[in-house]
């Protein structure tokens, strides 16, 4: 329920409270499921493949990554942020490049200058029973961008929390790429009339961008 208190983050007791987009949200603290779906388990192993890896750094590796995060925060709870450790950074970083298994870094890469994302739009068409999912370029990525979706929602919504990595955006051919076989994956239907929403990440040398979120409706058939 949404309580008024001073702000705060946490679990006390059989409580949890969180900061929520309608304000400050406290409810019963309960032990998450855990379906072990592929996409959970796909993470968990590309985690440990990036712990591993950190272990097997020189000393100047360790120097060079400890270095570089006293510039970096970490992500701010109730307004506050601290700076990350050298292990943080290079399990982050080496985590997003071992789950699309593309070849982890012992030592960072310089924080690239993210481009604006290319990605302009999302189409949906149906022919017949068949439903096909684009999207639009504007320029050519460069590196990698990520491909996150949800769940086929009510057209009504505007926003969605939870997003699936669905992968790594195919390549496009003259400026539209197909991701419909990336959605169907992940979440087999298309519901005719049901909203899509889809995010793309851009990723450089195992750096991401801020997420750009767009959506669109499922035609009837």
């Amino acid at each position: 329920m949404k309580i008024l208190d001073v702000p705060q983050s946490g679990s006390v007791g059989e409580t949890v409270t969180y900061q929520s987009r309608y304000g400050l949200i406290r409810r019963r603290k309960v032990i998450p499921r855990d379906p072990r779906t592929a996409s959970q388990i796909d993470c968990r192993i590309a985690f440990q493949q990036a712990r591993a890896f950190w272990s097997t750094l020189t000393d100047e590796q360790y120097l060079a990554w400890n270095t570089l995060a006293r510039t970096r925060q970490t992500h701010p709870v109730l307004g506050e942020s601290g700076v990350l450790s050298g292990y943080e950074l290079a399990v982050k970083i080496n985590m997003q490049l071992a789950t699309f298994g593309l070849p982890m870094t012992p030592t960072p890469s310089p924080v690239p200058i993210f481009p604006d994302n290319p990605v302009s739009g999302l189409s949906i068409t149906s022919a017949g029973s068949a439903v096909s999912l684009q999207l639009a370029l504007s320029a050519q990525p460069v590196q990698f961008i990520v491909v996150l979706g949800t769940r086929a929602q009510n057209p009504g919504v505007s926003y969605v929390d939870h997003y699936k990595i669905l992968g790594l955006l195919p390549d496009p051919q003259g400026g539209l790429s197909d991701i419909t076989e990336l959605y169907l994956d992940a979440f087999k239907l298309l519901p005719a009339g049901k909203r899509v929403f889809i995010r793309t990440v851009q990723q450089i040398n195992g750096w991401r961008d801020l997420p750009k979120t767009i959506s669109a409706r499922i035609p009837a058939q």
